[in-house]
């Protein structure tokens, strides 16, 4: 299952859920940014790559849909609620993912 983690600028929570579930057999893991200056910016190539995408708040979901638009039809788009408050890798913020983002994956992860 191919999953792309999307915050703002891609440096610290995107990031951190891409390396955080990287780790895990059967997932291959992308990150990138809504922002125009983030490490990594969205692209169309990513959103058809993604199986399912992960915004780590509202405002990420409504941009991509703003940019993407069709692209998006038929993919999952999970909004996680987890705001800009965290250091990469944060033990707080591996946490929060561990918790968040396994429900939206049954099967692969227990």
């Amino acid at each position: 299952m191919r999953d792309l983690f999307v915050c703002s600028q891609n440096r610290l929570r995107s990031p951190t859920a891409e390396a955080v579930f990287a780790a895990y057999e059967g997932l291959e893991t992308l990150s990138a940014g809504v922002d125009a200056d983030a490490v990594t910016p969205v692209d169309a190539e990513l959103i058809e790559w993604a199986e399912i995408i992960f915004a780590m708040e509202n405002s990420h979901r409504n941009k991509l849909r703003q940019r993407f638009g069709k692209l998006l039809d038929g993919k999952r788009l999970v909004v996680l609620g987890i705001r800009d408050d965290y250091d990469y890798m944060q033990p707080e913020l591996v946490e929060i993912l561990k918790r968040k983002v396994p429900p939206h994956l049954p099967g692969l992860l227990s």
